[in-house]
């Protein structure tokens, strides 16, 4: 290497992203490792081991299509997979692709600075050392960070305190017969929730925001349907790559007000028993556009909610009724409002007047404390940009990431930094609100074929122009504010930062579509990567 780098490229992060940019900086030839901080690969999917915890996608778009290898010897056993079959997976995806001989493993990055004398990145670990390479590449994930919510007391609690993102992986948590709080009720609550209740004696399920749950059906892959998927994962990744949520599904003709009460009713009701992303994306195709729309979903949904939960009163509180339908991402639910009829769970309405605070006995709301033996926080992540901002990322002039964040976001395609040369992310900020693995696999391909297209034409640094950041900015909210979307302030939702303290409040994801985004991607590419050797210029 001619600056004498370590390495061509360092990638940070061992889940998804990670592996596939590992394995496909080998095909064109680079010297790459990977660092991460856990003990075993698998990113998201290694941290997150709490009761519950699955896939709202089903198996066979939530894999990668590019080793034919792994598609054929692979085999899922669920509809939605189960977080050990995840993780199970990737580490299968790493031995089969001989991926661990270029791992570091509990190898930590605290910071990482571009050298502009030299062109390289100087990325220091935990331990103190520092790794230099020509690339540094974020496979960090968007959902990684964990939001610790700011509750008075929180630390005083006497009794046991778990995060579903940081859950105990040495030993099993027994919670049989114990009152249980839940504070939280993204898709990781509404995932444990159900679970939790059949174990605890008591469950507390504190609830700021109520969530819009589609029911998913989950059951077993038979050897004929997986035969199947494997005969046909080419032409399911393909149409996945042309859909607006990067799944392999059918896009529907018609609105919601161009049929019938009759008929809309009917394919609402047929989208629900299929379950999942069936009925966001299957049954109209302006609910993410047109109020109207949205509100015929919005009120299924609750009808729903209240033929299902026992108690009125409780049906209520758990529907929506300030923001629409998609205003925040609508988790699978897998039992989840019948959980709400059992005896031993209690809903706690905390929308007015929040916690007032945490003591060593439990939660106090409303003037009264609710005693506890556990309180778990499913309070989610600080998303798409958290991960990149924990770490000390040093661009030209000594400017931090973060720092130019602070007022908002600006990348180009998500992919690339102005300022931050030879500095790539896989799906980092602004990329497209879609289906993970299909966009992490779109992603790392686009970054492989720019690395090589920089080596085979002698180009030493790529980096965003400040113009096709400043124009992706502006795509990005125009894109986001003519959606449903734009309301998730009201719901906290992450994909606009709402649901952390501070963040300024703006579409960390583009909103115009998964199709839209990769034909973009395409366009730049096939211009020879103009928009990316932009440097001081």
């Amino acid at each position: 290497m001619k600056n004498n780098a370590d390495y061509d490229a360092i990638v940070i992060g061992a889940g998804f992203s990670g592996l596939a940019m590992l394995h496909h900086c080998r095909e064109i030839g680079l010297r790459a490792v990977v660092l991460d901080s856990a003990d075993g690969v698998g990113g998201t999917w290694h941290w997150n081991t709490y009761p519950g915890a699955r896939t709202d996608s089903e198996f066979y778009y939530y894999s990668f299509s590019f080793s034919e290898e792994v598609r054929n010897e692979w085999t899922w056993s669920e509809r939605y997979p189960a977080q050990p079959e995840v993780k199970a997976y990737l580490e299968f995806l790493a031995e089969r692709l001989d991926l661990h001989r270029d791992i570091r493993l509990r190898t930590r990055v605290e910071r990482a600075e571009h050298d502009e004398a030299r062109n390289v990145w100087d990325v220091t670990t935990d331990a103190g050392q520092t790794l230099t390479a020509t690339y540094l590449i974020s496979g960090m994930g968007v959902l990684a960070e964990p939001n610790l919510p700011d509750i008075p007391g929180a630390a005083s609690f006497a009794g046991e305190s778990y995060h579903t993102a940081r859950w105990p992986q040495d030993r099993e948590v027994d919670l049989s017969g114990k009152r249980v709080g839940v504070i939280g009720l993204g898709a990781s609550g509404v995932q444990i929730v159900p679970v939790v209740a059949e174990m605890a004696g008591e469950l507390l399920v504190f609830q700021r925001t109520p969530n819009y749950v589609v029911a998913s059906s989950n059951y077993e892959v038979d050897d004929e349907w997986m035969a199947q998927v494997r005969e046909n994962y080419p032409e399911n990744f393909k149409r996945a790559r042309e859909h607006i949520f990067a799944v392999p599904f059918e896009n529907p003709a018609h609105g919601a007000k161009d049929v019938s009460a009759a008929e809309r009713e009917r394919i609402f009701e047929e989208k629900w028993r299929e379950g999942g992303f069936h009925f966001m994306l299957e049954t109209f195709n302006d609910l993410a556009l047109d109020e109207e729309s949205n509100h015929y979903a919005s009120e299924f949904i609750r009808k729903k909610i209240r033929e299902t939960v026992h108690d009125p009163a409780t049906a209520e509180l758990l529907c929506p009724k300030d923001y629409p339908f998609n205003g925040k991402r609508p988790p699978g639910g897998h039992g989840y409002y019948e959980t709400y009829n059992r005896d031993n769970v209690h809903l706690i309405d905390i929308r007015e007047n929040g916690i007032e605070e945490i003591t060593a006995q439990g939660v106090r709301v409303d003037g009264r404390l609710h005693e506890l033996d556990v309180l778990i926080f499913a309070t989610g992540f600080d998303a798409m940009t958290g991960t990149l901002t924990a770490v000390d990322i040093v661009g030209r002039d000594g400017v931090v990431l973060r720092e130019k964040w602070a007022d908002g976001l600006k990348t180009n395609l998500g992919l690339g930094v102005h300022g931050f040369p030879n500095f790539f992310m896989i799906l980092g900020p602004q990329t497209p609100y879609a289906n993970l693995p299909v966009a992490i696999e779109a992603g790392v391909e686009w970054i492989t074929a720019a690395l090589k297209f920089a080596a085979d034409n002698g180009i030493e640094r790529l980096e965003s122009t400040k113009d096709a950041e400043e124009e992706w900015a502006e795509e990005v909210s125009r894109a986001g504010s003519s959606t449903i979307m734009a309301q998730g302030v009201n719901a906290n939702a992450w994909f606009i930062g709402a649901n952390i303290p501070g963040k300024p409040v703006e579409f960390n994801v583009y909103m115009g579509g998964a199709d839209a985004y990769f034909k973009r991607c395409d366009e730049v590419a096939a211009g020879g990567y103009r928009e990316f050797q932009g440097g001081e210029r």
